[in-house]
């Protein structure tokens, strides 16, 4: 049956952390800290709305780009956070969730051959969708002693005259790392020099816990040559709702409506009305969250201190990135060897590319209950692992 396979689709490696999630779930009494979900529900005001649109019998497709009334709250919402503006009928596409416009987006301006430059560790997402574009990934490893942060030289030294466009993965997904206006002045020069495109995937840009987000939109000539994605899955804990969207100039946002009208039609009716009031009336929801999310955020960095585990401070997302480099061992075994001994799940580091490599990815979605017994655990297997190289 391979020969009659894509060579592209079998050559793509499964998700690192859908490996273990498929473990945990048939481990009795296994305590997970490896999945990106927010462990808080729907806001209620947001979830009536949803129903209010089922009762309302609002079970209808919407337009190809989806219902203008969202995508004028998003306009609405960018003009409010970033003071960038957007026309609502020819530059914001509503996807299916995050991923449908990340995927759409580099079809829609990648052709056979071009280069894609995605620093690394990231999400998993990138890597596949380029190839599966047709493009060819070029990795920039991102280096702890940057704070995972993207240098202007790191992106100087990965084009070539074949680059196309740069992945911008921040707040970062796994490390947790942020990129302040400094740093995203820096490389829009480098992206302006060579002329090329940006895709900003900026899901966290609601859960940044040392300043407020700061888009490269925001800076001069971005704009024109940005495709901005966010989404509700993480900022309003709308996982399940399945909903994104793109931001960017009307010409690629054309082309991604055609690839997102023969694939998908049009995102969840329903979504996108809860969406509307998500944005109208949902700040409150998100300080109250990120509030938690911060205090949880700070416990694991007090405790990895605590127990001497190297781990720089991330400000963003709701991960962190601890260091087990010392003790000899790959990520996976690591995690493998944790979940086996103590029933804790964590995410290898390679998950999220090679570079990823000595680390873990923790998230701290989760309550402080759940941390809290999660870490003590922690503590203990790290204490055994130093106990047997002591003895060594």
């Amino acid at each position: 049956m391979n020969d009659k396979l894509s060579k592209q689709a079998v050559g793509l490696k499964p998700s690192g952390i859908r490996k273990f999630f498929d473990i945990v779930s048939e481990m009795e009494d296994a305590l997970s800290l490896g999945v990106g979900e927010p462990d808080f529900d729907t806001p209620w005001h947001i979830r009536d709305e949803g129903i209010y649109s089922l009762e309302k019998g609002r079970t209808f497709y919407t337009s190809n780009s989806g219902l203008m009334e969202l995508r004028q709250e998003i306009c609405n919402y960018i003009e409010r956070k970033q003071g960038v503006t957007y026309d609502p009928k020819h530059e914001v596409l509503i996807t299916v969730g995050g991923s449908e416009a990340i995927d759409i987006g580099l079809r829609a301006v990648i052709n056979p051959g071009d280069e894609v430059l995605i620093p690394q560790p990231c999400f998993v997402s990138y890597e596949p969708c380029a190839i599966m574009a047709g493009g060819v990934p070029v990795i920039i490893e991102l280096k702890a002693e940057n704070e995972f942060r993207l240098t202007a030289k790191e992106l100087e030294d990965a084009i070539t005259d074949r680059t196309k466009i740069l992945i911008l993965p921040f707040p970062n997904n796994p490390t947790g790392a942020i990129m302040e206006r400094k740093d995203l002045e820096e490389i829009a020069e480098v992206i302006r020099k060579h002329d090329i495109l940006v895709m900003s995937d900026e899901i966290y840009a609601e859960l940044t816990y040392k300043e407020k987000h700061v888009s490269i939109i925001e800076i001069e000539g971005m704009r024109e040559r940005t495709i901005l994605i966010n989404g509700f899955s993480k900022a309003y804990a709308m996982t399940g709702w399945r909903l994104g969207y793109a931001c960017g100039p009307q010409d690629i946002l054309e082309q991604m409506v055609k690839l997102h009208q023969f694939a998908i039609m049009c995102a969840p009716t329903t979504s996108q009305y809860a969406a509307v009031e998500a944005l109208r009336n949902g700040d409150e929801d998100v300080a109250e969250m990120r509030t938690a999310y911060n205090q949880r955020r700070r416990f694991l960095i007090h405790a990895f201190r605590e127990m001497g585990l190297e781990c720089f401070e991330p400000f963003g997302a709701f991960y962190v990135f601890p260091c087990i480099k010392e003790f000899g061992m790959t990520s996976e075994e690591f995690a493998e060897r944790f979940l086996e001994e103590e029933k804790v799940a964590v995410v290898p580091g390679t998950a999220f590319g090679d570079c990823g490599e000595g680390y873990l990815r923790i998230s701290y979605a989760y309550s402080l209950d759940n941390l809290k017994l999660a870490i003590g655990k922690l503590v203990d297997f790290v204490k055994r692992l130093r106990q047997c190289e002591e003895k060594r």
